[in-house]
């Protein structure tokens, strides 16, 4: 048996040889010998008994009761559910006549070789010998580059997805004149110089086109490559970063008039009608993709401060906030600020800091790293700053460049808060507790580096639910004078201390003669000077502590969906006691007293008292224009990437 991988003509014999095409019920033995005798011998038949031929000819099958053998579903030389109607109809020609199966007939009789996830690398010269190919697919292997000249000419199908090809130009050296069909999805196809491989000069009868995710980023010089094709009419483009940007289809739909299926969704006349013109500017469109990441509401929160006892005089006092965050590639300077009440925390780990915060932080579940949490926050001070009102990206904390900056965070940095390099860390304004948490928040993304956009869609975006504590205490006093400084004013202050009997006696004689006005007038002048000007408090470094975390597939954005909406559900965080003492601590205020003194009383039956799951609302958006004017109003007065 022959090692898997390696050339096309390999494969093909191996996949011949587990038709098991000469054994038994198919080909030649002892089971149909008889039938298949030379014609030389057949003048000695005629001199042989009938009773002996019977003889020789009785441990044989008959045709019929070997075709029921490969045909039963329950028979052990079955067809396998995956063979195609060439594989069934090869071992039933074994059976009916394995005579004919020679190399001659297998090259003559083979239209379509379909050779799927067989890790071949090496499209070989023995091609060429099936002289009346047509449909050649060799998807999910290893093959890099395809000498061209070793297709056979007759070829009208060509797929080779899910391949390691880098570029076309391998393929248009000497290409099938007659090919239609060219399937060269998820390959690695990269660079703005393969839009010169797709044109009429190389595939003047091509019909279908499949490009889809690849690394394609230039959309105009591959539509005015493609626009050479005059009998293009299915065109696939999805998974590129170039259809990434807002005006994709109707660029496409515009720049290519006879195409009639884009993306696997037919072009109608109301889309060619309103992108009718878009093409001619397309020197005047931004190349730039959209995003709106918005975050609704968030429930199932539990409420920890009633599990705290209450503060004594000298603290501490502590107060709790609630946000989410989501990591997302950085904006463009400038970009996607418009949209107001957002606060953007940006974390820029380098990769090294990265690796090394993942080792200090090893996968042990949520429990050890929530109670990692529980020692420290998030910055290098422990306090985390906020934009005040300007809805702008505030940066938060500092990079951390160097690894001492990193070894001070060490024992403070949950790994599940630090995004993965070539992304940043975007948060909601922080909110108090609530029943239903409403974030709020709406932030526009705008990115012209596409190539490493589609790689972050693939990957996702992980949303993570964040407690953050803060605890404040009372400022001390000032320190007592130093006691050489009491020595030098001892004398000054015992005669300050005399002086001021003498007044405080003057005053009693004199507050014996006032009346009782006077009097209660000075005892609330008295009092309020006695009272205490309000406590300043200091406060620690902020202990975060994450209440959910998950991840957000975005892959639907690259496949033409424009909306990726979902709940992240991280399960039921709060209990049955947690709620209950919510509910005693929130019945000692008297306005909500009364409410429920109005509220009927609900039977101890009918009351649902299973707590909520933690819960948050994810939109992540993708802009796309529906009318070449909405296109042109909002790209044509961007200035270029190079300003």
């Amino acid at each position: 048996m022959e090692a898997p991988g390696g050339s096309v003509s390999q494969a093909v014999r191996e996949h011949l040889r587990q038709l098991c095409l000469r054994e038994f019920p198919c080909g030649l033995g002892s089971w149909n010998k008889s039938r298949f005798l030379p014609q030389r011998w057949s003048t000695w038949r005629e001199l042989i008994p009938r009773e002996e031929e019977e003889a020789a000819g009785a441990g044989e099958e008959t045709e019929d009761s070997l075709l029921g053998l490969v045909r039963s579903p329950h028979s052990p030389w079955a067809w396998l559910e995956e063979s195609s109607k060439e594989d069934c109809f090869l071992r039933e020609l074994a059976i009916q006549n394995p005579l004919r199966l020679k190399d001659s007939f297998f090259y003559s009789y083979f239209r379509s070789l379909r050779i799927v996830d067989k890790e071949v690398s090496l499209v070989d010269r023995d091609l060429l010998k099936f002289m009346n190919l047509e449909e050649l697919v060799l998807s999910a292997n290893r093959i890099e580059e395809i000498n061209a000249a070793n297709l056979p000419p007759t070829l009208k199908v060509l797929e080779l997805y899910g391949n390691a090809i880098a570029s076309l130009e391998c393929l248009c050296t000497c290409p099938p004149p007659g090919l239609q069909h060219l399937g060269l999805g998820h390959n690695k196809l990269l660079g703005p110089l393969e839009s010169q491989y797709v044109t009429s000069n190389h595939w003047p009868s091509l019909v279908s086109l499949d490009l889809g995710f690849n690394n394609l980023t230039d959309l105009q010089s591959m539509m005015a490559s493609l626009g050479t094709l005059r009998h293009l009419r299915l065109l696939v483009l999805q998974g590129n970063p170039l259809a990434l940007v807002p005006y994709y289809r109707g660029f496409t739909i515009d720049s290519l008039p006879c195409l009639c299926v884009l993306d696997d969704i037919t072009v109608s006349p109301n889309e060619k009608h309103q992108f009718r013109g878009l093409s001619l500017s397309g020197d005047l469109l931004a190349c730039e993709a959209q995003f709106v990441v918005t975050i609704g509401n968030v429930t199932g929160v539990v409420d920890t401060s009633v599990l705290d006892s209450e503060p004594g005089p000298e603290g501490p006092f502590i107060t709790y906030s609630y946000y989410v965050t989501y990591h997302f590639l950085e904006d463009e300077e400038g970009e996607g600020n418009e949209y107001g009440g957002v606060l953007a925390q940006i974390v820029k780990p380098s990769s090294l800091s990265t690796e090394i915060l993942l080792q200090d932080f090893p996968e042990e579940g949520s429990q050890g790293a929530e109670e990692s949490l529980e020692s420290g926050a998030l910055s290098a001070s422990g306090e985390l700053e906020e934009s005040v009102g300007s809805g702008r990206s505030a940066v938060l904390p500092r990079s951390l460049d160097s690894a001492e900056e990193l070894a001070k965070l060490r024992p403070r940095i949950d790994p599940r808060l630090c995004p993965s390099p070539g992304t940043v860390l975007f948060s909601t304004v922080r909110k108090p507790w609530a029943d239903v948490i409403t974030c709020g928040y709406e932030m526009q993304h705008t990115l012209r580096d596409l190539v490493p956009l589609k790689a972050f869609l693939l990957a996702g975006t992980t949303v993570t639910i964040v407690e953050e504590k803060i605890l404040s205490w009372p400022v001390l006093p000032p320190a007592v004078e130093s006691a050489s400084t009491a020595k030098k004013g001892k004398g000054d202050k015992v005669k300050k201390g005399k002086e001021k009997e003498k007044r405080k006696e003057e005053k009693d004689k004199k507050g014996q003669d006032q009346g009782k006005g006077e009097r209660d007038a000075a005892k609330e002048r008295k009092a309020s000077k006695k009272k205490e000007p309000p406590r300043e408090l200091r406060q620690d470094p902020p202990v975060l502590r994450v209440l959910g975390h998950g991840l957000v597939g975005l892959e639907p954005l690259l496949m033409g969906e424009p909306l990726v909406a979902t709940v992240c559900n991280f399960g039921v965080a709060r209990t049955v006691e947690s709620d209950k003492l919510t509910a005693a601590r929130d019945a000692k205020n008297k306005k909500i007293a009364k409410k429920e003194k109005k509220r009927p009383e609900v039977p101890a039956d009918e009351d649902d008292s299973r707590p909520a799951p933690l819960t948050v609302e994810v939109q992540v958006q993708l802009r796309q224009c529906r009318t070449a004017e909405e296109a042109l109003r909002a790209f044509a007065a961007r200035p270029p990437p190079d300003s």
